[in-house]
């Protein structure tokens, strides 16, 4: 996935291949998640400055998506609790502008060092994907 920011939100679009449907073309439940946990988590590096631990996640399914169609996922930030938590909230949009799944999701928020020395993020993750964000 490729992340790209407007004002407070973190976009991506994304085509879901044939070999992750469920039933009749529909797209599984546990890649819709995976997307919303995804751009959330990205979200919350890029607004807040930290690295983002999923917590807890609930996915709530509104309509069928399907393998083929491109897919719009959103994700701000909406709530910062303290220095080491933050409530985001994602939707995912099918190509007609229809929601199909919306989440919220706690993330603990974590420094690039601290990362490192939990052996979440290497020296290179941190200088190729974190620090250019962080310091942006």
């Amino acid at each position: 996935m490729k992340f790209y920011c407007s004002e407070n939100t973190v976009h991506s679009w994304v085509t879901v291949p044939k070999n992750l449907c469920g039933w009749n073309q529909n797209i599984h439940g546990g890649i819709i998640s995976t997307i919303l946990d995804e751009v959330m988590g990205w979200a919350g590096i890029y607004f807040l400055k930290k690295i983002t631990l999923t917590k807890k996640i609930t996915v709530e399914f509104k309509k069928a998506a399907y393998v083929g169609d491109e897919l719009k996922a959103s994700a701000s930030v909406v709530k910062i609790n303290g220095k080491r938590e933050a409530v985001l909230e994602a939707c995912i949009y099918n190509c007609k502008g229809e929601l199909c799944a919306k989440a919220d999701g706690t993330f603990t928020l974590i420094s690039a060092d601290v990362g490192k020395k939990l052996n979440i993020v290497n020296e290179e993750q941190v200088q190729t994907f974190f620090e250019p964000l962080i310091n942006s």
